[in-house]
């Protein structure tokens, strides 16, 4: 395990999340699924009672993490067809078992820094679901919350508004304007996560490759 690895783990445990090295996509996944597994035995669930959500995330995608995850009882949020009908699975997956995302950078010191456009994935991470797994590629480790923050203003925030054909000066100009257009913008809510008051409720998972924005 590269040194700054087993730094960070030590740091996010002083945090009192639960963090988890995996080499490589896979060990990923299983990681995942073990924690999953864990929290239903835990509470005596079965497979279909388990109910998981997620997130949008490109590193989930590159993961794929949903085909493993097939087997529980999936909400994915992202699957009906209106806008109305995917704000109520939003505000359903609130109450899901488990809830899977990633980060958009992830502090030396521990700390967690995110950027959302409507909020559903870091209201679950803030008080939601009784565990949240994070899936981190190497690409998303920095120095410090100034160095969080320009990452995700030049590189999460524009790839995600090019991803979504935004209409914003980051998508047009790949530079962040702090831009206010109705129904473009994409930075609504922006959350630094310093410490789980709940130890090891949220779960990180540190993968020594680059994933996602």
């Amino acid at each position: 395990m590269d040194k700054i690895f087993s730094s960070l783990m030590e740091e996010l445990k002083k945090r009192q999340f639960k963090p988890y090295y995996a080499e490589n996509k896979e060990e990923a996944v299983r990681t995942v699924l073990s924690v999953i597994d864990e929290e239903m035995a835990k509470k005596g669930k079965t497979e279909k009672e388990m109910q998981i959500s997620f997130g949008g995330s490109r590193t989930l995608s590159e993961i794929d993490v949903y085909s493993a995850i097939e087997k529980y009882n999936v909400l994915d949020p992202y699957a009906f067809p209106t806008r109305q009908e995917q704000h109520e699975a939003k505000r359903r997956a609130l109450l899901s078992d488990v809830f899977l995302m990633s980060a958009n950078a992830l502090c030396e010191s521990g700390e967690i820094v995110n950027i959302d456009g409507n909020g559903n994935r870091l209201g679950a991470m803030i008080c939601g679901p009784d565990k949240v797994v994070m899936v981190v590629g190497k690409n998303k480790i920095v120095k410090d919350k100034a160095s969080a923050m320009e990452r995700i203003k030049t590189i999460a925030c524009v790839k995600n508004a090019q991803r979504l054909s935004r209409k914003t000066p980051c998508a047009e100009k790949g530079k962040c304007e702090s831009c206010l257009i109705s129904g473009q913008t994409i930075c609504g809510h922006t959350v630094y996560t310093r410490y789980s008051s709940i130890p090891e409720r949220i779960v990180v998972i540190l993968v020594n490759e680059e994933l996602g924005f």
